[in-house]
């Protein structure tokens, strides 16, 4: 069996993608002791990381994505539901027009199925403190104009990390600004880690390591990307945060180690924020991850990898 870290783009309802591409990876005999995500990566990894902390398959991952009713995520507070106004009146009261609430309760319950509460249930004893949990996710502090990567950076928030809920930090993850309500963690407020690096794919990098890195994006390899029509000021709203969640990567997405350690499922015929996503787009997505990860693995070779990476690289065990 071959060990890998993994790390998931962000993207919304496009997350099924991913469950895809990881599943053509644990068929092929892939483990994970560390996986990082944002936003939707941020569910995944985590369900990811908890299914290996319990010993159980990965293929209960395409399950456990698939029983999910995305259309409860948009909980409204009392606010609103008070008809035609509501949704303006809890973005100027909440600052999000949904509560994310449900996100939260849906991932907790989850990983508490695998043992999974906190932190400290995902601590792996190695050494440095980047690699002590199994477990990274990244939200944008906005209260600090950075990017935090939970659970590295929470002792600057005076949090001892493994007290900390897994499904917190995901919720924060997820939190696509104005779309759901921000988190807020020790007097700072926190959104979608998509603002600042929607796909941290060099998070593990360090010199010499014992294993790859695996990233899996929720697009087309690069090039020239299809054009969305944009018209009035609806649709130039979405466009914005689509923008910001999706594209905050783009200036290195064509360096050739990120290529060449990088899954690209196509996913853009589905927009991140479609919460009410048909069966049959649903499948899709799943469809599309699992043969762009088939496809990577039919050309995935160690030595090119080296050779568009660099430095001395251990063979995987």
């Amino acid at each position: 069996m071959d060990s890998v870290d993994l790390v998931c783009e962000g993207g919304g309802v496009r997350g099924i993608g991913l469950v895809g591409a990881v599943d053509a990876l644990a068929a092929a005999g892939y483990r994970f002791p560390r996986v990082a995500g944002t936003s939707a990566g941020a569910i995944v990894g985590s369900l990811v990381a908890a299914l290996q902390h319990a010993g159980a398959p990965l293929s209960r991952l395409a399950e456990i994505m698939r029983s999910i009713d995305y259309r409860k995520f948009l909980d409204r507070n009392l606010i609103g539901h008070i008809p035609l106004i509501g949704g303006g009146l809890s973005l100027l009261v909440s600052d999000g027009v949904y509560r994310g609430a449900y996100l939260e309760h849906l991932v907790a319950e989850r990983l508490a199925e695998f043992g999974v509460h906190t932190f400290g249930d995902l601590r792996t004893g190695d050494e440095p403190d980047q690699f002590a949990w199994s477990l990274v996710v990244t939200a944008s502090d906005l209260s600090r104009r950075q990017l935090v990567r939970i659970p590295w950076d929470l002792p600057s928030y005076g949090i001892d990390p493994d007290t900390f809920p897994v499904a917190r930090a995901v919720h924060a993850s997820a939190a696509i600004p104005y779309v759901f309500e921000p988190v807020r963690v020790g007097g700072a407020t926190w959104v979608d880690g998509g603002l600042l690096s929607n796909f941290p794919v060099d998070l593990f990098d360090r010199p010499g390591p014992r294993w790859p890195t695996f990233g899996i994006r929720l697009s087309a390899r690069p090039g020239i990307p299809p054009t969305h029509p944009v018209h009035g000021p609806v649709s130039l709203g979405l466009a914005a945060i689509e923008t910001l969640v999706s594209n905050q990567d783009n200036s290195y997405i064509d360096d050739p180690c990120t290529v060449r350690r990088t899954i690209f499922v196509p996913a853009d015929q589905v927009s991140p924020i479609d919460f009410d996503l048909s069966e049959e787009q649903r499948e899709a997505l799943y469809q599309s991850g699992l043969q762009a990860g088939q496809k990577f693995l039919k050309t995935w070779n160690y030595a090119d990898y080296l050779s568009a990476c660099g430095g001395p690289v251990k063979p995987s065990t």
